[in-house]
């Protein structure tokens, strides 16, 4: 029997500017800040709705997200 768990996504809370504070492959802890959304001088932080290990999907800093897009998957 598996005990392989589907990776749970983390997504974007509005539109605007993506940046990251935690590596590729970083373990982090449930609701550890794993990046940020600016948007109109707001940051949205983003966070880990779980410990586990980070892998980023929009790996590159300062790009453009909407809301709702993917950021990364905890594993």
């Amino acid at each position: 029997m598996s005990t392989k768990q589907t990776p749970v996504q983390i997504t974007a809370p509005l539109a605007g500017i993506w940046r990251k504070t935690v590596d590729d492959g970083a373990a982090v802890a449930e609701g550890q800040v794993i990046g940020y959304v600016e948007a109109i001088k707001l940051d949205a932080a983003v966070t880990a709705p779980a410990a586990g290990t980070i892998r980023f999907i929009v790996t590159e800093d300062f790009s453009d997200v909407s809301g709702g897009d993917l950021l990364a998957e905890l594993h």
